[in-house]
């Protein structure tokens, strides 16, 4: 039942998104838009108000795709909306800068040389055109740190707060065209589709946002209980509260965690839980990998804690079928362990791949799972064979999917279950595919804890 509920969303989303493109290029066709495309400037000029239309529609929805809402947090899964969100950013700002220039150009009766003056006028004679400039600075500076060479330079609690950029961006830099634009105010229809756009937005903003995890940390009042040391540079935070059942968590997602009182708690990381939620507690287990994670070893009981969340479709509700394979590296194993915890088997049916360096995580918790609920442990340690092997140095001279199917015959009639850090998970995924693993068994959530 939740499968076609969320088959049912995506699909809505997605006809929605294209209903809302083409009901705008409608618009613009029955205003002459083709016809005009005839004429150098007049076809700049339309072809600036077409890219305008697409960049506001998409502007929109990347703002909805991350704004939290729970029927596309279930239906989507967190992975699959920030993949969906970054080309829909990214085609948006395109169109933008088009529409920028295009628009422009037009104006300037089509003559270059004559742009950068007319670019001037319209600033500072057209309504809300320097609101739409401040928002296309904020736009870019947000498109600009999240190329993925610039976001591998910097720290990731840097990277949040400069792409927080982009709602202020997008705030700002569209109401010039429900002032001035005449696709926007020359019918009541197109106004009330523009407007009604623009309130759904930004209510989802602010309910999802903002007013749910505001209500929500109220209502549970969260505290750190323990810290436990697990291996070298991992420890455990075990987190209490009230009435923690109506959060509503399910073993394999995760929340986005602030602990107050250290530096740097103003900006949430994203850790998965470490164990099936019983509505008492909640834990997770992290690594000292930077990005306030060392600071994490060092809080003392009491801690008050602010969570967003949960998020992930890494949980029951992606399930397909009865037989269960539980794959991951290093401290990627964490949600993996609530899921051993959390999911209904049979002895036999379930088994977790463990791929570690030095030491394994959790070890007697999952020797426990294996002599009370019959879940199969394969590890993997030591160093990669070869950088182009997800599998340690004992698989001798097997390659990897011989090797797989060796160990897990009937791997492409279960659920898989993957985490770990990106590289290593997409050796893994591809060895699955080989192995004839349908997509729709692979449950996947990247290496973000």
């Amino acid at each position: 039942m939740r499968s076609r509920h969320d088959s049912a969303v995506r699909l809505g989303a997605v006809a929605a998104l294209w209903l809302g493109l083409l009901l705008t290029t409608y618009w613009w066709v029955t205003d002459g838009g083709i016809q005009e495309l005839g004429g150098w400037a007049t076809g700049l000029r339309s072809m600036g108000r077409l890219t305008g239309l697409a960049a506001a529609v998409l502007l929109l929805a990347q703002v909805v795709l991350m704004a939290r809402v729970p029927m596309l947090e279930a239906a989507f899964g967190q992975d699959r909306l920030a993949r969906i969100h970054r080309v829909t950013g990214f085609t948006s700002f395109n169109l933008m800068l088009a529409h920028l220039v295009t628009i422009t150009w037009g104006y300037a009766a089509g003559e270059l040389r004559r742009t950068p003056a007319t670019l001037w006028d319209l600033t500072v004679d057209y309504p809300g055109m320097l609101l739409a400039v401040g928002g296309t600075v904020c736009l870019c500076l947000s498109v600009l740190t999240s190329i993925r060479a610039a976001r591998k330079r910097i720290r990731y609690e840097s990277w949040h707060l400069l792409h927080l950029y982009a709602y202020l961006g997008v705030g700002i830099a569209l109401p010039h065209q429900l002032w001035t634009g005449q696709e926007f105010l020359s019918s009541p229809g197109r106004t009330v589709f523009w407007w009604t756009a623009w309130a759904v937005t930004a209510a989802a903003v602010l309910v999802y946002r903002i007013g749910v995890p505001i209500w929500r940390n109220v209502r549970h009042r969260l505290r750190v209980t323990a810290v436990v040391p697990e291996t070298e540079g991992v420890v455990s935070v075990y987190v209490g509260g009230r009435r923690l059942d109506g959060l509503r968590a399910e073993a394999g997602q995760f929340f986005s965690w602030r602990f107050l009182g250290r530096p740097g708690w103003t900006r949430a990381n994203p850790y998965s839980l470490s164990a099936a939620p019983d509505g008492r507690g909640l834990r997770i287990t992290v690594q000292d990998a930077g990005d306030g994670s060392a600071a994490l070893g060092s809080l003392q009981p009491g801690t008050r804690v602010l969570v967003e969340g949960p998020f992930g479709r890494m949980s029951s509700r992606a399930r397909t079928g009865r037989k269960l394979a539980l794959i991951g590296a290093g401290v990627g194993v964490t949600p993996l362990r609530a899921l051993a915890e959390g999911l209904e088997y049979e002895p036999g049916d379930a088994v977790l791949v463990q791929r570690y360096t030095d030491q394994p995580l959790f070890h007697d918790e999952l020797q426990a799972l294996w002599r009370d609920r019959g879940l199969s442990l394969l590890t993997l340690p030591g160093s990669r064979r070869r950088p182009d092997s997800w599998f340690g140095a004992g698989v001798g001279e097997y390659d990897d999917v011989q090797a797989l199917l060796h160990w897990i015959p009937d791997i492409a009639e279960r659920d898989v279950y993957l985490c770990g850090p990106e590289a290593w998970t997409e050796l893994v995924r591809s060895s699955l595919s080989t192995a004839g693993l349908p997509a729709e068994r692979l449950h996947l959530e990247t290496f973000k804890w």
